[in-house]
């Protein structure tokens, strides 16, 4: 239908041109050339009660770098690509947000560019200067190739002298934790510590000390590195069994970063932990055994991740979102979903499964229950994905929280 509209406008005004001999006018050729431009444009359009929906490859990216902010269309596949294609180039330390092989699928896409900024790290006397644009210390570090254990301490300072210091932007100062082992009934434990004493790191580690326990060398003995500390208990079966700790996730809600857009801004690192039980045997046989010491070799370091805000649909999308009786609070996950399965393209198939349209309907003729233009009306689709989403999901927001877990939906 909409090919042939398009036809027979360009045919009528074709015919027009040559009723009129317009070919002998010095202006016949930019005139036919900006005509035939004109409806090839205009094909590139799906029209949706006389509101044009953009149904192309094409995407519009926010792209801030270098203290500029530029919208510009791309029709490149990754945030990679993108940057290539515009020649945006990054250097030894700089970070982008998302990261360079996220997709893009969606109009409004936003991308950050951050320029390493020069930085000093003090290891306890040992200084590198660096260039990073990561946002923690530890993230600074890592970056850098400089080996942090979770018990060392980082902070962040500004240097007091840049000609004492010799540093013209911020310090990362690492206290390093001491190392040390821990014989704990007969396993050995590496530990580090920021103790000082024996007694000092059985208190930090909460070893509980039982009556008739012997611990070497004394309590009050100073810790050195690689200082090996003996926990004994006789006269009872124990054993000490090595477990991992989960890492926490901390999230951040982003406002410089698109909807569903996250990013790891410091990666997270499991913990370590020896738990020891007694062991009470009958006829030689274990019958019941006893958690007696719990000790953290290493602390879980927590993942920070942050997540974009920032809503900004095309208001083409909108319309059609808004006509299928979606709420405005849903079209931010509808968006997203179907930006993902079919890029906005009611018409889109899937070859291998038979999927369609624009939420990937499996089979398509499932939404001939929401009206028989099922194949190309971009609002009766919408109106059948949202009587899945609901009876399946629960609620689009129910839904995006599924497709984001598993990827389909």
């Amino acid at each position: 239908m909409k090919d042939s509209r398009i036809y027979n406008l360009a045919r009528f005004y074709g015919q027009r041109l040559a009723d009129l001999n317009w070919h002998q006018h010095p202006f016949f050729i930019p005139v036919t050339t900006f005509l035939v431009l004109f409806f090839a444009a205009l094909s590139s359009f799906v029209l949706f009660n006389g509101q044009a929906v953009l149904s192309s490859d094409s995407r519009i990216v926010m792209l801030s770098h270098d203290e500029q902010r530029e919208t510009i269309p791309t029709r490149t596949d990754t945030v990679a690509d993108f940057l290539e294609s515009i020649d945006v180039r990054l250097e030894e330390g700089d970070v982008v947000e998302p990261s360079a092989d996220t997709p893009i699928t969606e109009d409004n896409f936003r991308v950050n560019v951050y320029r390493a900024r020069p930085m000093m790290i003090n290891d306890e006397g040992d200084k590198k200067f660096v260039f990073s644009a990561a946002t923690t210390p530890r993230s600074v570090a890592n970056q850098a190739g400089v080996t942090v254990y979770p018990e060392d301490n980082l902070r962040t300072e500004m240097p007091f002298s840049t000609l004492k210091d010799g540093a013209i932007g911020e310090t990362i100062v690492i206290d390093r934790a001491t190392p040390a082992k821990l014989n704990l009934y007969g396993t050995l434990i590496d530990l580090r510590t920021h103790a000082e004493t024996v007694g000092d790191l059985l208190a930090e580690k909460q070893v509980q000390l039982a009556e008739g326990d012997v611990v070497t060398p004394a309590p009050e003995t100073q810790l050195t590195p690689q200082t090996q500390v003996f926990v004994t208990r006789n006269g009872t079966k124990v054993e000490t069994v090595e477990e991992e700790i989960p890492f926490e996730v901390e999230t951040i809600e982003d406002s410089t970063l698109s909807f569903g857009t996250t990013v790891v801004r410091q990666q997270g690192v499991s913990g370590k932990k020896f738990v020891t039980y007694e062991i009470q045997l009958t006829n030689n046989v274990e019958s019941s055994r006893k958690v007696i010491q719990s000790v953290v070799a290493s602390e879980p370091v927590t993942k920070i991740v942050a997540r974009g805000k920032v809503v900004n649909i095309p208001a083409d999308k909108e319309a059609v979102m808004s006509a299928a009786g979606i709420a405005a609070g849903d079209q931010a996950y509808v968006n997203y979903i179907v930006s993902r399965e079919s890029g906005w393209n009611a018409g889109a198939t899937n070859r291998s499964s038979g999927a369609y349209g624009l939420c990937q309907a499996l089979p398509g003729g499932k939404m001939a229950s929401a009206g028989g233009d099922w194949q190309t009306n971009p609002v009766t689709q919408l109106r059948w994905c949202s009587g899945y989403a609901v009876g399946r999901y629960g609620s689009w927001g129910a839904a995006y929280d599924f497709w984001i877990r598993n990827h389909w939906w």
